[in-house]
């Protein structure tokens, strides 16, 4: 679940508190244990740089890994939910971890900017580390504000890292200029647009760091139906980064579903094990 569509309700809080908590609605309470749906998985504990304690789910492949997929999820709730997005992939000879930020699910903290990206990098160092993990064979996956991460720290880590290839599903180009349009599109806060929008940090951009990407590969994926975060911000993403980059829009689809649509979780499976290879 994703509530962007929510910033414009919660103008007073953005007036009281700054704009920045508006991105983030974690849930402490995990909704679902893996294991009452048949599905396997490892409780995993890390910790951030600046000493943040994380919790994560490690989900292994069915059979021997073809590689690893590191999954950032979206801006609510918890791994409890997102686990939704990719519970299928272990079939399919996948690994996945699965982290939670700091402040959601198990995970110690409270959320901000600059600690989801930390939480981020922290996530990718984990995976490396790990004794069962071949770290020449790693994909990363990023869903909504995760996708926006996601971007961002594969063009600041990716490389040292030997990533093979990311993933970014429904992906806003720039934090401030997604609140922007979210006050835009309300009559209460339409006046109030662009000074509310700049107390939003731009430090962690994607579109300024989308090009850096290359040549690691880029799949960009995006619902032509999709309100939350409109499909013109992967369509900038795209224009923005370098080869090869690939941007998939999926009809009908709204946020986050173009994996529903039929066919496309084939051809992200075949896409990542092309990377791997």
């Amino acid at each position: 679940m994703n509530r962007l569509h929510l910033l414009p309700l919660l103008l007073m809080v953005a007036l009281l508190q700054g704009c920045a908590g508006l991105f983030f609605f974690p849930e402490r309470e995990h909704r679902l244990d893996p294991a009452d749906h048949d599905i396997v998985y490892e409780d995993v504990w890390f910790t951030t740089e600046d000493d943040v304690r994380l919790h994560g789910w490690w989900l292994p492949a069915a059979g021997e890994a073809d590689g690893t997929v590191l999954f950032l999820h979206g801006n609510a709730q918890n791994v409890s939910t997102h686990i939704a997005a990719v519970h299928w992939l272990p079939d399919q000879g996948l690994n996945v971890f699965l982290p939670d930020y700091r402040g959601f699910g198990k995970s110690e903290g409270r959320p901000d900017f600059a600690g989801v990206h930390r939480d981020a990098e922290a996530a990718l160092q984990t995976v490396l580390e790990r004794d069962d993990v071949d770290p020449d064979r790693l994909i990363v996956f990023g869903q909504s504000l995760g996708a926006s991460v996601a971007i961002t720290l594969v063009a600041e880590r990716g490389h040292a890292a030997a990533v093979r290839g990311l993933v970014a599903d429904s992906p806003f180009s720039s934090y401030r200029g997604i609140a922007r349009e979210k006050f835009a599109g309300f009559w209460l806060t339409w006046p109030f647009q662009a000074p509310l929008s700049r107390t939003i940090s731009d430090r962690f951009d994607p579109i300024d760091r989308v090009h850096r990407i290359a040549p690691i590969p880029l799949l960009l994926l995006a619902g032509d139906e999709d309100r939350i975060v409109p499909p013109h911000h992967a369509q900038r993403l795209f224009e923005a980064a370098g080869d090869p980059v690939e941007l998939r829009r999926a009809s009908p689809a709204g946020h986050t579903q173009a994996l529903t649509i039929r066919g496309e979780r084939e051809y992200l499976v075949d896409w990542m094990r092309q990377q791997l290879r």
